[in-house]
């Protein structure tokens, strides 16, 4: 017999949303710790920009043939476990960036992402599952002030580590962090209750399920949102901390440069009011625009200055805009029978994004333009992405 999830809190004990919530805080911090390190240790070991992207275009294949194929991992074997494959995959990636080779890094690399993307899909339809619409935008809020305050400190306190302790000491923090998420995880037991052990949502063929998303208006303007949004953030955690090197900086600006873009989500409650007062529409429109300009002088800087810091900051602050709400537009408007297929295609996003960043940043370099070209590509994606969010209801 197949049971329907509830779609209200009013199922599951009060504290569920906070559970949710404190989950994301936990797994960012767990995650964050590695971000300002691990592009530094990329240019280190791979030579070059256009090699450290390679790289991670590789990593980010690997990982979107595992994103396309969760929804059957999920149908399969209980969610709970699933999820405890994606914890264990962020602990397998912290312990393989210690090991100073190539292939392993890429391996790493490659863990990492398929830790964020099996956490993203899982939290998504918990989400979907077990809270209400009207409950959405507030949630999403929480949310990301936690996980923000996770990614302040991770960055930072990751490279304050590697430059005083050891180099391997954020590694080893991450992977104690990630068995603290993974008991913390199972400590919640969200599937004691037989209404999420036992209820399913139809899954098809991967390739089918892509087909099925795209064919569907809405799914298509909640997709490029996300996607294009991603491209920026992975820029920015990739190529960001070496721009602070290049500019003639310490490695700590490069840490205190990424905690200060993830506190901005800590003004989640204030895009929130935004979006109940604009919309959504409105606030993924302007932070677009917010994004598009600042790339756009950040390419006529040229060179890597320091003056253009400020000028990533404005750019993360639209994002972390499009962050609070960009989600809203699938949660909202996805049928609740496709919930776990369509989750599946729709968290692709973070892989395409991953792969398809650093895949236009190594062909501007392959062509020889220089790497401002690479930032006005950026403008010209996040004014597009701009523009077709207007394709979204008005009232979203």
């Amino acid at each position: 017999m197949r049971l329907h999830r509830p779609t209200s809190l009013g199922y599951l004990p009060e504290d569920t949303g906070r559970g949710i919530t404190r989950l994301s805080g936990l797994e960012g911090l767990a995650r964050s710790l590695l971000m300002g390190t691990v592009p530094l240790i990329a240019l280190d070991r791979l030579g070059s920009k256009a090699v450290v992207s390679q790289a991670f275009a590789v990593a980010a294949v690997l990982t979107l043939v595992i994103t396309l194929n969760l929804g059957r991992l999920e149908q399969r074997v209980a969610r709970r476990f699933v999820m405890t494959f994606g914890i264990l995959s962020l602990f397998g990636a912290a312990m393989l960036f210690i090991v100073d080779s190539v292939p392993t890094f890429v391996v790493a690399v490659g863990l990492r992402s398929t830790a964020a993307s099996t956490f993203s899909v899982l939290v998504t339809l918990y989400v979907m599952d077990f809270i209400g619409k009207s409950e959405l935008t507030r949630l999403e809020s929480n949310r990301l002030v936690l996980t923000g305050l996770g990614w302040l400190i991770g960055p930072s306190l990751g490279l304050w580590l590697a430059n005083n302790v050891d180099t391997s000491a954020p590694f080893l923090l991450s992977a104690f962090l990630s068995i603290c998420l993974l008991a913390y995880y199972w400590r919640l037991r969200f599937e004691k209750y037989n209404v999420i052990s036992e209820a399913k949502s139809t899954v098809g063929n991967p390739l089918k399920n892509v087909s099925r998303f795209f064919g569907q208006k809405y799914m298509r303007v909640a997709y490029v949102i996300v996607f294009i949004r991603a491209i920026f953030w992975v820029a920015l955690f990739v190529f960001a901390p070496i721009y602070v090197v290049e500019a003639g900086l310490a490695d700590w600006v490069a840490g205190a440069l990424l905690s200060g873009v993830a506190g901005l989500l800590l003004a989640a409650p204030l895009t929130r009011r935004l979006a109940d007062r604009w919309g959504t529409r409105a606030v993924i429109n302007r932070g677009f625009l917010i994004v598009a300009a600042s790339m756009i002088v950040l390419a006529f800087i040229g060179e890597a200055r320091p003056v253009g810091i400020v000028f990533w900051m404005t750019a993360a602050i639209g994002a972390s805009m499009i962050d609070v709400v960009g989600n809203i537009p699938f949660m909202r408007m996805v049928k609740p029978r496709e919930r776990v297929a369509m989750a599946t295609v729709f968290s692709t996003w973070r892989e395409m994004s991953a792969l398809m960043s650093p895949l236009l940043a190594a062909l501007i370099l392959g062509v020889g333009l220089p790497f401002a070209a690479f930032f006005l590509l950026i403008a010209f994606l996040a004014t597009g992405a701009g523009v077709f969010a207007m394709r979204l209801p008005r009232r979203l």
